[in-house]
Order: C-alpha cells, then sequence, then structure tokens
C-alpha cells in the first residue's frame, strides 16, 4: 500500500482538530494501471470529443501523474488512437467462446456477442465509429479501417471460412457485412429507429444468407 502524506516541516493541526482523511493508493501492476487509464481514457472520449479531452484529465481520472499517462501510451492523440482501435477491434476471444454448433448457432451468438459489447459501451462505441472529432485525420482513418478488416476476418472464421485464404472480392462483402452492421446498431443506439430484437434478426438473417447464398460465389 502506498500512502500519500505531508513529509514538510510544515506543523500538523492543533490538538484535537480532526485530521483529515489519509488518502491510499493501490500499488498496481504496470498491465492493470495501463488498463485503469486506457479505461479512463474510454469514458471520456466518449463522453466529450476529442479537442475537449487532455491527458491531464485522463490522468486525474485514474489517479495518477499526467507523466504516467505519457509513459505508457505517449502523446494525447497516441491515446486516442488506442481507444479508438480497443472499441472497434474485435478480440480473440470472442471467436474463441463462439459455440461449436452449426452455422445458424455460430451466427447468432456472434450476432448477440456484437450488440452485448456496443450496447454495454454504447458511448463510447457511438464515439469511436463517428471518429470524436477527428474525422478525416489519416491515422485515425487507418485505425478505424484495420479494426473492420479485423471483424471482416473474424466474421468469415466463425462462419468456418477462416481455415482458408480469403480473395479480396469475399473479404470485400464481408467488410460490406460489417458496415452495415455498425450501421444498422446506430439505428438501434443512437436514433432508436430498431428495437434490439429487429436489429438482431436483421444482422443475423442478413449473415446466414450470405454464407449460403453470396460467399461461395465469391470464394
Amino acid at each position: 500500500m502506498v500512502t500519500c502524506v505531508s513529509t514538510g516541516a510544515t506543523p500538523g493541526p492543533p490538538a484535537g482538530a480532526v485530521r483529515p482523511p489519509v488518502i491510499r493508493r493501490r500499488r498496481l501492476e504496470p498491465d492493470a494501471r495501463r488498463e485503469q487509464i486506457l479505461s479512463v481514457a474510454v469514458r471520456l472520449f466518449g463522453e466529450r470529443p476529442y479537442a475537449d479531452v487532455s491527458t491531464t484529465d485522463v490522468a486525474r481520472g485514474a489517479g495518477v501523474a499526467r507523466g504516467l499517462v505519457n509513459h505508457y501510451f505517449g502523446t494525447k492523440k497516441e491515446l486516442y488512437l488506442e481507444v479508438v482501435r480497443v472499441m472497434l477491434t474485435v478480440p480473440g476471444v470472442a471467436l474463441e467462446r463462439l459455440p461449436g454448433g452449426g452455422v445458424p448457432e455460430r451466427v447468432d451468438a456472434i450476432v448477440t456477442w456484437f450488440l452485448d459489447v456496443v450496447s454495454r459501451h454504447s458511448t463510447s462505441w457511438l464515439a469511436a465509429i463517428s471518429a470524436g472529432g477527428m474525422a478525416g485525420d489519416a491515422d485515425v482513418d487507418q485505425v478505424i479501417a484495420e479494426a473492420v478488416d479485423v471483424a471482416a476476418d473474424s466474421i468469415l472464421a466463425a462462419v468456418g471460412l477462416g481455415d482458408r485464404p480469403a480473395g479480396e472480392g469475399l473479404r470485400g462483402m464481408a467488410r460490406a457485412y460489417v458496415g452495415m452492421a455498425t450501421y444498422t446498431a446506430r439505428e438501434w443506439l443512437q436514433r432508436g429507429a430498431l428495437t434490439r430484437e429487429q436489429v438482431h434478426t436483421l444482422l443475423a438473417a442478413t449473415l446466414l444468407t450470405m454464407v449460403e447464398k453470396v460467399f461461395p460465389r465469391a470464394a
């Protein structure tokens, strides 16, 4: 445990006075501290535009010195790029946890996973896909494009097409589905035009149709 107290020559409070509470901070491992900072950054960049968030804000929210934010992530822009990457990239664990049944079961499971994630982090996810006021920035656009590629490859793997080299036609179709899934989720989360059940039905039925009737032609 690390205890933050003053050690200077300033005299303490008079006898009988109420002492201020002692602030104690847990000593976290580097990976845990990094994740803590990133979690705060995800929240702040989800709540405010890029220009309105500083590394000082992030450090204050995480309870660390600003230098530690720079140590783990570099500049504010590099921190923001990591936030976008984390919010939009499909992690490998999502595929590892898919059921081992047939294609319909796996399609249903990956759509459910996607909707769970975007609804749980809706504010930050919506901010990430709109680039938080950084749209058109080459670095941000590249991170988003890479996330779309990962999502497309993950979809192909989820439906049993990840064990062979995917041609550009097949990957292009998978990327198109990712784009549709993104904008369909926005209709639900941002505009309220669709319910979650409607979004799930649309995305699952579309992906299953693509697997059965569209992907084979591209492959």
